[in-house]
Order: structure tokens, then C-alpha cells, then sequence
């Protein structure tokens, strides 16, 4: 019986856990310093070619720098 179970269940198990991966990947990317700074660089970037206006500039550099200060907070605890 439990092995029925464990062959029905494996999808499921194999979905979860390549969500877990995707999860552990993407707070990475949030946390890690260099690639927050790299954003920045592209929004300004963006901003300066007249890609987006300064109102989404604003926003999302406000958005990329409580990230990127968030980051440093956590670096500084460990």
C-alpha cells in the first residue's frame, strides 16, 4: 500500500520540491548585494535612455533599495 502511495505521490513531491528550489533561489537573488546593485545600475540605466519615467524610477528604486538595505541588515547579523 505504500508504495502505491509513493508512486501517486512522487509528482507531487517532485512539484514541491522544485518550488522549495525556486523559493531558495529567489531570496538569494533578493539578498544578494551585488545583484541589487546591478538593478540599480540597470533602472538608472533605463531612466537615463527615457525607457521609463521618473515616476516608476522612483518607485521601483525605492523598492530596490529597502532591498538592498534589508540585505545589508541581515549580512551584518550573522
Amino acid at each position: 500500500m505504500f508504495l502505491i502511495d509513493d508512486i501517486f505521490m512522487a509528482p507531487l513531491k517532485g512539484v514541491i520540491f522544485l518550488g522549495n528550489k525556486i523559493n531558495e533561489m529567489i531570496e538569494k537573488e533578493m539578498s544578494d548585494e551585488g545583484a541589487l546593485k546591478e538593478r540599480l545600475m540597470e533602472l538608472q540605466l533605463k531612466f537615463e535612455m527615457d525607457e521609463i519615467d521618473e515616476v516608476e524610477y522612483d518607485k521601483r528604486e525605492d523598492e530596490l533599495l529597502k532591498l538592498l538595505e534589508k540585505a545589508r541588515e541581515e549580512k551584518q547579523n550573522k
